[in-house]
């Protein structure tokens, strides 16, 4: 078999199968095999009727049409392996020339990935937040630790900011309705988070238990989303919260810590480790950004409609999810349906160039994967995802998402290579040097690779 590559345009290319008939002998047995097997021949078993016979029952066309059909998947294959193309749509394929006993030529029309030309890195500059850590930021942490192991005492005072309640909540319309679906019993809530609906920490605050009272709002999701609604509230108990004090009792027992200023330094860290991860991703995005900015690519319109149709149906699901219509999404984004369909077509043209040109680093550079690397991979997938490991690593397995997973971590590697070429500066002007930081947020003094440091680029799946 030979196979031969023609450009057609920048992103599709014709594929040429030359197979000797000679080659094509194996299929056409298979093929008289496999219809002598379903046809009834007096003095024959099934399965083994002559050739010659199934030629006068069923005639030679059918055997050919059984044959070519058989192995026409396996010779695109290999043409492809060959060719080193990587198909981004179903190919068109032709049947150029079949003639019993003469050499077979098979053409196929297909959409590939683009050549592009990368812009030299070192003329990229972006600005990322500064990974400084205030005295607030600490104290935000502390709190919250305390937070943690806080405990509540039931009072008779009137409610206040901070203190824990459970009330009853009952949504009307303007002309006292009451919405079946915004009623609730028994809810614990804080006030002061401001968590549930505007208003609440207001009406709540001063409140005795037991009291009542009613107070406008605006409904925030459901088929009513944006809905002027008025909720009484029924305050049911109050429970003051008590923080444990800042002392080494309270940093032994919610750390591994002796003292206080031990535990601020172990939380000061954290933090800067953190900070230090949201500066990569967002490097990494400006960075990817800019590059799409400058690069005019050519992109294969078929995988742009598809690719598009797919992002569509995905955000109807969501929005019906939350029991919304596509109108009040329109509304509630001050958006109307061509200026969405403009933006998401944007959005999937940017994604296209962005996965080509990451792909394309792949290539050039020849990143690897190892074991390991996959790995750790799908278990921050797992993390991010809130599910069960081994459950997420089962449904991986089975729906042969494998291979999404280790383009993703490809695709990481190729964008910190692109990363550590531009110029990379925080708001206080100074320079940053993103290869030596860990997936952890800490430094190496060694040459680290920052593909771990978070989410990769948004790229579709497919392709």
């Amino acid at each position: 078999m030979k196979s031969t590559t023609e450009t057609l345009s920048p992103t599709r290319v014709k594929l040429t199968i030359e197979v000797p008939f000679e080659e094509f002998e194996t299929s056409l047995q298979a093929a008289y095999k496999t219809i002598g097997a379903q046809i009834t021949i007096p003095g024959f078993r099934k399965g083994k009727v002559p050739a010659a016979i199934v030629d006068q029952r069923v005639g030679r066309s059918a055997v050919l049409d059984e044959a070519i059909n058989s192995a026409l998947p396996g010779w695109y294959s290999s043409a492809l392996q060959e060719t080193n193309l990587q198909p981004l749509s179903q190919p068109d394929i032709d049947l150029a020339k079949f003639v019993d006993g003469e050499p077979i030529e098979v053409t196929a029309e297909l959409d590939v990935r683009p050549e592009i030309d990368l812009p030299d890195l070192s003329t990229i500059s972006v600005t990322v937040a500064d990974a400084t850590v205030s005295d607030d930021d600490i104290d935000e942490q502390i709190t919250a630790l305390r937070e943690r192991f806080a405990t509540f005492t039931e009072v008779e005072r009137p409610a206040q900011a901070g203190d824990s309640v459970t009330v009853d909540l009952s949504a009307a319309s303007k002309d006292g309705t009451q919405i079946e679906e915004a009623q609730a019993a028994g809810m614990p809530y804080v006030i002061g988070k401001a968590t549930m609906l505007d208003g609440l920490d207001e009406t709540l605050t001063g409140m005795e238990k037991g009291a009542t009272a009613t107070f406008s709002t605006t409904l925030v999701g459901g088929d009513r989303k944006g809905e002027e609604v008025d909720v009484t509230v029924v305050l049911q108990d109050v429970k003051e919260q008590h923080l444990p004090d800042l002392d080494e009792d309270f940093a032994q027992m919610a750390s591994e810590f002796d003292t206080v200023e031990e535990l601020r330094a172990d939380l000061s860290e954290r933090v800067t480790r953190g900070k230090r991860m949201e500066q990569a991703a967002e490097a990494r995005d400006l960075v990817l950004e800019q590059l799409v900015e400058q690069i005019d690519a050519p992109l294969p319109e078929t995988l742009v409609t598809e690719e598009i149709a797919s992002r569509r149906q995905q955000i109807e699901q969501q929005i019906a999810q939350i029991g919304m219509t596509f109108e009040a999404y329109l509304d509630d984004e001050e958006q109307t349906a061509d200026e969405f369909e403009a933006e998401l077509e944007k959005r999937v043209r940017d994604s296209l160039v962005a996965q080509f040109v990451l792909d394309q680093v792949v290539a050039t550079e020849e990143f690897g994967i190892d074991d390991n690397e996959l790995s750790q991979h799908i278990m921050r997938r797992a993390q991010q995802s809130g599910e069960d490991p081994n459950s997420y690593i089962q449904h991986i397995m089975e729906h042969n998402h494998v291979p999404e997973m280790v383009s993703e971590v490809l695709r990481g590697k190729a964008l910190a290579s692109l990363v550590e070429g531009a110029q990379v500066t925080d708001a206080s002007g100074t320079s940053i040097d993103l290869s030596k930081l860990q997936a952890d947020g800490t430094i190496s003094d060694d040459i680290a690779d920052v593909s771990a440091a978070g989410d990769e680029a948004e790229a579709p799946t497919k392709a």
